[in-house]
């Protein structure tokens, strides 16, 4: 199997590595807008590079991998949809929801495969508890608590192109609550601060956010994220029934001290980010992408399941904008 991957970045690093050393893929061809650092992967991969996007089709691949800048997602995927070749990518598919559409309905009118980078999906401890939920063994889910904390904030660089905190952030919490759950959120209620810097203001995002979810059973979720988390980063989901309660991200590298006397001690190497806390979900969802392609599987996260997240970030962008109560349905493209 031959794979193009597009975008050389640090994400498009990770995959490439994953991917050169699959047994099932024969290889790689690497492209980047900085012709330079794709250069520079294919050869400590022994893989090639391509001088641009062109070459990927042209050349000649069984699927595509993105990992480009999320300005790019659409017009890609769409490229390789109209090739009729498969594609990862990592989210979002596009800037704004129009661009997302656009995209979804190419993949659906060429009936190819698109399958979105939510790697939590392929985390041990987000598919354990999602079996518990499914079980009954929680008795009736009321409440969902999803956070992520990065250890420190992006570049002022990245924050405009970002789409926002909850675009970019916690969309992975809105789908690990649809994943997780079974359910559908209905209502959102979003809040956030710019106290971290002037930054956030110039680019009309916050440092910290909040959310209230509520599903479509009646069970109530909170999302919160922060940029700054000096402890560590810090991913994790509490789920509380009427009979028990389980949480996602508790470790011992988890970066969080109790004050009680008898408490767990502090981590003693708490994570860094997300490619380290999550790399062996990364490499288990291009796994399954290969199983894709090779028709070994279905696609464990089609563009549709992405769109849903997609909703519910721009849900609590309007919540936060006009502080108050969002409907799903209000959000444009709710029905299809």
């Amino acid at each position: 199997m031959r794979i193009g991957l597009i975008g050389a970045g640090r994400i498009g690093t990770f995959h490439a590595t994953s991917l050169s050393r699959h047994r099932d893929v024969g290889s790689l061809i690497i492209t980047d807008v900085d012709r330079d650092r794709a250069h520079t992967l294919a050869d400590r991969l022994g893989e090639t590079a391509a001088p641009g996007v062109n070459e990927i089709f042209v050349w000649g691949v069984d699927a595509v991998v993105i990992t480009a800048a999320t300005a790019a997602h659409g017009e890609l995927i769409g490229r390789a949809a109209r090739s009729g070749l498969p594609v990862f990518c990592e989210k979002p598919i596009a800037v704004d929801l129009p661009g997302t559409l656009e995209a979804l309905a190419e993949v659906d009118a060429a009936g190819t495969v698109l399958q979105m980078g939510f790697q939590r999906r392929f985390d041990e401890g987000y598919a354990t508890a999602r079996e518990v939920v499914r079980s009954g063994s929680l008795g009736r889910l009321h409440t969902v608590r999803a956070m992520t904390a990065d250890q420190a904030p992006p570049s002022s660089l990245y924050l405009p192109l970002s789409g926002g905190i909850y675009r970019d952030c916690l969309v992975h919490d809105f789908d690990m609550t649809r994943w997780v759950t079974g359910r559908e959120v209905v209502e959102v209620y979003a809040t956030g601060t710019d106290a971290g810097g002037p930054m956030y203001r110039e680019a009309d995002d916050v440092d910290t956010a909040a959310a209230v979810l509520t599903l479509d059973d009646g069970t109530l979720a909170t999302a919160t994220a922060t940029r700054t988390n000096g402890a560590g980063y810090d991913v994790r989901m509490e789920l509380a029934g009427e009979l028990d309660t389980v949480a996602v991200g508790l470790d011992d590298r988890t970066p969080i001290t109790s004050t009680e006397p008898e408490g767990p001690p502090p981590a003693i190497k708490p994570w860094t980010g997300f490619l380290e806390r999550f790399a062996p979900a990364y490499e288990a969802e291009l796994a399954a992408f290969v199983q894709v392609v090779r028709g070994e599987r279905a696609n464990p996260c089609d563009g549709h399941e992405a769109l849903q997240a997609l909703r519910i970030a721009e849900a609590c962008e309007l919540s936060r904008h006009e502080r108050r109560p969002v409907s799903l349905a209000e959000i444009a493209g709710a029905h299809e």
